[in-house]
């Protein structure tokens, strides 16, 4: 407990801010790590199965988007699939629609990475001007070499505890946001490539040419 009061004594009021985004940023990796995990196992295998199903049982494929509604993919399909007799253009609007509704959530933080990122470094530098102008303030000219320099040397280094604080929870920002925005690429590549497969081949069923196995190019089916 000793060192935390002398951590804040020392940087002041922005260590409070910091030590909140710190905690926010664990916290929500914690929680996205968890979320991402789960739909990087899960979704490229039911994207598989789902097409496969609504090439050949499309009401096998509905009631299996229904058991799966806890993924994106099963309620973006799902809004479409409920439409079996919907132009290709309806049921692409349909999937579209359902999509953006998705997003907010699979975004989520992520605004807020990006605040903290800027952030986060910028209120380590006003801790450590605050630091220095209080150090300063203490100084007098003539008294250069004695006793308050030393008090002075130690105020500037315990000042940059702000600015060390600061650039450590702006990094790990950065890494959380780089994460887990790459894994929303990937995710949202992977629903495209689902969804214009399924467009497909709802487009030939409606054409009556769907007569033999489909082999979808971006999704495959085992």
């Amino acid at each position: 407990m000793g060192v935390f009061q002398l951590l804040f004594t020392v940087a002041g009021i922005v260590l409070f801010p910091l030590l909140g985004f710190s905690i926010f940023v664990i916290a929500s990796g914690i929680e996205r790590s968890r979320f991402w995990l789960k739909l990087s196992k899960r979704q490229p295998k039911f994207a598989k199965e789902l097409v496969e199903l609504y090439q050949r049982q499309p009401e096998l494929a509905i009631e299996k988007a229904q058991r799966n509604l806890d993924l994106p993919i099963a309620r973006i399909m799902l809004a479409a699939l409920q439409l079996p007799k919907a132009s290709p253009d309806t049921f692409r609007l349909a999937m579209e629609a359902e999509l953006r509704s998705e997003i907010p959530g699979l975004k989520r933080f992520m605004n807020w990475y990006e605040m903290i990122v800027g952030l986060a470094p910028l209120l380590g530098l006003l801790g450590t001007v605050t630091g220095l102008i209080q150090a300063f303030s203490g100084l007098n000219l003539g008294d250069v070499g004695g006793t308050k320099t030393a008090v002075v040397s130690a105020g500037i280094s315990e000042a940059l505890i702000t600015t060390a604080a600061g650039l450590m929870v702006a990094t790990i920002a950065l890494l959380a946001l780089t994460i887990f925005r790459g894994t929303y690429q990937r995710q949202m590549t992977l629903l495209e490539e689902c969804g214009g497969q399924m467009e497909l081949v709802h487009r030939c069923r409606l054409e009556n040419l769907l007569e033999t196995p489909f082999e979808t190019a971006g999704v495959e089916v085992s």
